[in-house]
């Protein structure tokens, strides 16, 4: 088995020549990405679908983004992460619709043997990443591997996300922990007790 399938399918493996080659040629895309937007969209997408991400529709990486491949990100539509988003993608990050990054949010999908002597062998391994529809990433979060955070979920600003993170839940801490359930009470508010104007909560309800 060559280093890049045992990557692909969950193995340890090491980074060689043909795993390094894959990730020259998207650090040469990312980096014009993040020359040319958010001045020239149109040029920027062209350089996401260049990466080979699988992305939907509204999707847009503040700048700078970084990513090692881009071929195991997949994203759904109205997708926003601001500044300093990574994405080291060596397993598959998978991300839902409607969902919303702070800036400097890391998802980490790969990491090291705990071993010294496991660890100095030089292999490696990527374990996917998921987040489902309409989550709100707090800024400076860090995610990482095996994790994946249900629907409707906010994680708060420099967790740590460890394990698994329920639908409709607050969650917070590092590591992260759930603090309380979301619930229809929370519908009117926009901050803390503060609720939406007259004007907004029209236009909310359609």
């Amino acid at each position: 088995m060559d280093n890049r399938y045992r990557r692909d399918h969950q193995m340890a493996y090491i980074s060689d020549e043909s795993v390094i080659v894959e990730q020259m040629a998207t650090k040469k895309l990312i980096r014009k990405y993040n020359e040319v937007m958010p001045f020239d969209g149109k040029q920027g997408m062209e350089l996401l679908h260049q990466t080979g991400m699988n992305h939907g529709k509204g999707v847009y990486f503040e700048p700078p983004f970084h990513c090692e491949y881009g071929t195991h990100i997949t994203v759904g539509d109205n997708f926003y992460a601001n500044t300093g988003c990574v994405m080291l993608d060596v397993g598959k990050i998978t991300i839902g619709k409607n969902v919303m990054f702070g800036p400097n949010v890391s998802i980490y999908t790969a990491g090291h043997p705990i071993h010294p002597d496991s660890r100095n062998s030089g292999y490696e391994y990527g374990i996917p990443v998921t987040i489902g529809d309409n989550v709100w990433i707090g800024g400076s979060c860090v995610i990482l591997p095996g994790v994946t955070i249900g629907n409707n979920a906010v994680i708060g600003a420099g967790s740590v996300v460890t394990k698994d993170i329920p639908d409709n839940v607050c969650a917070a801490g590092n590591p992260c922990k759930v603090i309380r359930e979301i619930t229809e009470e929370d519908r009117p508010f926009f901050y803390k007790d503060q609720k939406f104007d007259e004007e907004a909560w029209k236009q909310i309800n359609g």
